[in-house]
């Protein structure tokens, strides 16, 4: 029988390094314009490129339901439609219904989590940062989140 284990780091929002403060801050950011009549549950995302620019994402709910995209997905596409030879160093997400985020983390789901795998090299794991307001969770690699996802 084999095993899976994840390894990840639990800090508190004040222990965070400069760096990642300022993600998690570009990610609460983008949940400001998330569009979320439906599930009231607003998510916002940030992605920093090894070049050190960030794209930002928020949630994108539609009526024809699954017609929407999730903050990942929004962030993660248009950080890659720019790469101009960088590649991508982290990934940041907070959310929350209403105006606050949950006290606890919260985590891309699978499809966000193929996406990430897709972008992510064996040479260049991508720190993931899981924010809540009372933790972070800061995994490191795609394959922490999805560890049985389709290959490329």
């Amino acid at each position: 029988m084999a095993t899976i284990s994840i390894s990840y780091d639990c800090l508190t929002p004040e222990s965070l390094s400069p760096p990642d403060s300022e993600l998690i801050a570009r990610a609460l950011e983008a949940r400001t314009n998330a569009y979320a009549p439906y599930s009231h549950f607003r998510v916002g995302c940030a992605v920093r490129l090894s070049d050190g620019r960030i794209f930002c994402g928020s949630n994108q709910e539609n009526n024809a339901y699954p017609s929407g995209l999730c903050a990942e997905r929004v962030a993660l596409f248009a950080a890659h439609n720019d790469l101009r030879g960088a590649w991508i160093t982290d990934i940041a997400l907070v959310g929350g219904a209403g105006t606050d985020i949950d006290e606890e983390p919260v985590f891309p789901c699978g499809a966000c989590a193929q996406v990430l795998l897709e972008f992510e090299s064996p040479e260049h794991a991508v720190n993931i940062l899981c924010a809540g307001s009372n933790r972070v969770l800061k995994l490191t690699g795609a394959t922490s989140l999805l560890p049985f996802g389709f290959g490329k």
